[in-house]
């Protein structure tokens, strides 16, 4: 702990040692960069080294990588500190993990008590949409004169309506008002679709939190569930939605135990219905009032940066008061840089990259970020065009590949046969079966009691009947009990090769992501666990669609706003920083939209280490709606670096205009070759 600083060990001791008799719950209000995950690592560990029983710990993090990770941490600490041996085994802690997967976790346990059945299985937001989709075609919506929202459209809004606890009218009329007019059609729409999953025993991911909050709204359940843990800690506090702040408080109603970490400062995720009311709020919400301490000192940053960036946070309408600082002094300012337009933009951009590089910062340590992912078009056309690699956040995920979506969905139809979403896309699979059979034979088992007896009594169309029952051979060993976890995958994956080389022309390609997934397969302890874990927490990467191989030793990071949160890069450029791109011309319509502009921008700005450019261009393109073309606009800074906090940069315009030479003494003005206006005049005479 003599790595901690006053504020961090205020934190970490808070209800242990001398502080034991505090039960309040308490509040990290940690600054960009102020060691919050360090921070929080310590504190576990030191509840644990007072005592605190690691079974009765729940960590929520917002990735399993970043629970895997505390993990580590922790036991790094708690070696340390109880000087134990390298081979001697830590504690675990086996609570750990998203919001999503502890979810997931106690349904699975409670099902009998809320009325699921234990072998539900959980759909991907690819899935959803499919049932979705489905359903509006079932009930005649995909029918209508009229242009009704489409399926990707329809689970956005039931998935804002259920996440940020809001009516439904509320959120067509603030979010979705272009779908306002089919409120009652989609009522209609979002009951039948709950009722599909109810048939079929699936849930999706929104079903994860409802269900555990309709869970802990039952007094015995809450009472019971939260007596489990003494301590409950939550990461990222800033970024979670009305339904995990409901679950908190229903768990720990006093607040004793709980500990939340986060910024509101760098909330900027409402677009998937967080909220920065739950921190704002959360000092008041428990019967004590929380305990808050602030973590200011910042590890990242020059002192420069920092007073930019908390000059632009400073004018937020309401915050938790912080104010930045750090030990690093830099001899320069962040930049302000004017320039004519985007092309001059890329220009400046790919020269101020090379010349970081040749100052001994490698392109890898750089970063150039966007507000919006259209932003950096002309910037990849320039840095192609000078040979300046190139790695851009985004591309196909591990899960979205069809080869990937095809196994799995043999391993979801075979855990769960009245699975509709899965057996459809299985049964496709066999030659000769189409959407047509693949209907009848899920409409057959969806009305048996017995959905295995209903498969094998299903006549397939003449042409597919020897892979039919080669397929049934196989549907019957992966629901015996006697074929044991992993063998059921690779069961599964031996009857998929043949289809996968019969589909694809790529399947070589393709058979290295079925192989990583059986790979993947031996670190769980069932295919329900595995499944679950899968598609709550999947692999980012994919062999399919990828493009050529990286062989460059380094490459510049290109990233939107949104994705490079958590990260850090000694230099950062922030393109298009001007009204109508930052703020989005998409997100002015309230205070509370602006407001989180605002912190997108400090978010970006607290990227930076060492050099931190902002990047003004007089004129841009906007890319029109539909596909309609481009159109150039003229604008302004904007209106969050107002002339005040602009004295808190350095400010460039670029290209420096050559002077021309001085007129000479006794020079004659130049006399106009042509009278434009005359001529104008003279064509209406």
């Amino acid at each position: 702990m003599a790595e901690l600083n006053a504020q961090q060990l205020e934190a970490v001791q808070h209800g242990v040692a001398e502080l034991a008799c505090d039960t309040r719950p308490l509040l990290v209000i940690a600054g960009a960069g102020s060691g919050k995950t360090n921070t929080l690592a310590h504190r576990v560990a030191n509840l644990i080294r007072h005592g605190a029983d690691p079974q009765r710990m729940m960590l929520l993090t917002f990735s399993r990588r970043a629970a895997q990770e505390m993990e580590r941490r922790v036991g790094g600490v708690l070696q340390q500190a109880l000087g134990l041996a390298p081979t001697q085994a830590l504690p675990g802690l086996p609570w750990s993990g998203t919001f999503h997967s502890m979810g997931a976790r106690l349904l699975r346990e409670y099902a009998g008590r809320i009325g699921l059945h234990e072998t539900f299985t959980i759909h991907d937001r690819g899935d959803a949409e499919d049932l979705m989709g489905m359903v509006r075609h079932d009930i005649g919506l995909a029918d209508s004169k009229n242009r009704f929202p489409l399926k990707g459209t329809c689970l956005g809004i039931y998935s804002r309506v259920l996440n940020t606890r809001e009516p439904l009218a509320k959120v067509l009329q603030d979010t979705y008002p272009w779908c306002s007019q089919w409120e009652a059609e989609l009522k209609k729409l979002f009951g039948a679709y709950v009722e599909a999953k109810q048939q079929q025993n699936v849930l999706d991911y929104d079903d994860l939190l409802l269900f555990w909050a309709e869970m802990m709204a039952e007094p015995t359940l809450a009472q019971e569930v939260g007596g489990r843990f003494d301590h409950v800690l939550v990461d990222e506090y800033q970024d979670t939605n009305r339904l995990q702040s409901e679950i908190i408080l229903a768990m720990k109603p006093t607040g004793q135990g709980v500990t939340v970490v986060g910024d509101d400062a760098q909330s900027i995720y409402s677009f998937r219905g967080a909220t920065v009311r739950n921190i704002l709020d959360f000092p008041h919400q428990f019967t004590q009032s929380a305990r808050i301490v602030t973590l200011e000192r910042n590890y990242r940053s020059t002192q420069s940066i920092l007073e930019a960036s908390n000059a632009v946070i400073g004018e937020a309408r309401e915050r938790h008061a912080k104010n930045l600082w750090t030990d690093k002094p830099s001899s320069h300012k962040a930049q302000l840089l004017l320039v004519p337009d985007e092309a001059e933009q890329a220009r400046w951009v790919a020269d101020q990259v090379l010349r970081h590089r040749e100052a001994g910062t490698t392109l890898k340590c750089q970063a150039v970020l966007f507000r919006t992912s259209s932003h950096s078009a002309a910037l990849e056309l320039e840095l192609a065009r000078r040979n300046i690699p190139f790695v851009k956040f985004g591309g196909l995920k591990f899960l979205e590949a069809a080869h990937v979506k095809d196994l799995l969905a043999v391993l979801r139809f075979a855990q769960n046969p009245r699975g509709r979403m899965a057996g459809f896309r299985t049964t496709q699979l066999i030659p000769g079966v189409g959407p047509a059979t693949a209907t009848r034979l899920l409409d057959a088992m969806g009305e048996s009691a017995d959905p295995m007896q209903a498969l094998r009594q299903f006549e397939p169309p003449g042409q597919a009947r020897e892979d039919w029952s080669r397929f049934a051979d196989v549907y019957a060993q992966l629901r015996s009990p006697d074929v044991a976890w992993p063998a059921d995958l690779e069961l599964a994956k031996a009857w998929y090769l043949p289809q996968l080389e019969r589909i694809h022309d790529d399947a070589h390609v393709r058979k290295v992501d079925l192989d990583q997934l059986v790979r993947l397969a031996a670190g769980y302890a069932s295919r329900e666990r595995f499944l679950t874990e899968l598609t709550l927490d999947p692999p980012q990467s994919t062999s399919d669609q990828s493009g050529v191989p990286h062989l460059d030793e380094d490459y510049l990071i290109l990233s939107t706003i949104h994705s490079a949160k958590g990260q850090e890069w000694k230099a950062v450029h922030v393109l298009n920083v001007v009204d109508g791109c930052i703020p989005s011309d998409m997100a002015t319509g309230t205070q509370e939209e602006l407001e989180e502009e605002r912190r997108l921008l400090y978010v970006a700005m607290t990227r930076a280490k060492e050099h931190l450019h902002l990047i003004v261009p007089h004129r841009f393109y906007v890319t029109q709606q539909g596909g309609g073309g481009d159109r150039h606009m003229y604008a302004g800074r904007t209106r969050f670096i107002t002339e005040a906090i602009a004295e808190k940069f350095e400010r460039v315009t670029w290209p420096v205009q050559a002077a021309g030479p001085a007129p000479g003494p006794g020079a004659k003005p130049a006399v106009p070759l042509l009278q434009v206006r005359d001529r104008a005049r003279a064509a209406w005479r």
